[in-house]
């Protein structure tokens, strides 16, 4: 089963490859029209022209993740500090992350409710991340189990969301 999902994941990366390539090739001079894209003289048409190109590859794909915490400061110090995401204060009970894929916030709230969707974070390491999972307070709540394709651990973070960190190793 790890297997087809390597193979899953090579065509799914060749795949990624070849698109970009065909967006890229025109405007590297390439392929496809001849010297840049033409420029809009009007700014508005500009800008929205700009807004709308590169958004068609995102139409109807999962695009944010939302978390819900009662403790900002402790969420923000434990995804930075066990997955090193990059995050931006946006007020006193909003804040933005970046994990190099994906963005998301969280968002400050007087309960935290379990349960709904499940987040699942990749990473090479199972073993590494569940340590560093306990080692910023988060708590396992399903310690690590095969599946067909991989492996996988669930955690509560400090503010009780359920996510689940899963590798292919």
């Amino acid at each position: 089963m790890v297997a087809e999902g390597r193979v899953r994941w090579r065509r799914a990366l060749a795949t990624a490859v070849r698109v970009w390539l065909v967006a890229a090739l025109p405007v590297l001079g390439c392929g496809g029209t001849a010297g840049p894209p033409p420029v809009d003289d009007d700014p508005e048409t500009a800008a929205a022209g700009e807004a709308a190109m590169g958004q068609e590859q995102h139409d109807l794909r999962i695009d944010y993740v939302e978390l819900s915490t009662t403790d900002m400061a402790a969420t923000k110090a434990f995804y930075a500090g066990v997955f090193g995401w990059k995050l931006q204060d946006w007020g006193e009970d909003y804040a933005s992350f970046e994990d190099g894929r994906l963005t998301g916030g969280f968002r400050l709230v007087d309960r935290v409710v379990r349960g709904g969707p499940l987040v699942i974070i990749y990473a090479v390491d199972l073993e590494a991340a569940e340590a560093s999972v306990r080692a910023h307070g988060g708590a396992i709540v399903q310690g690590i189990f095969s599946f067909p394709g991989g492996r996988r651990f669930h955690f509560t973070d400090p503010a009780g969301n359920e996510l689940a960190v899963w590798s292919d190793r």
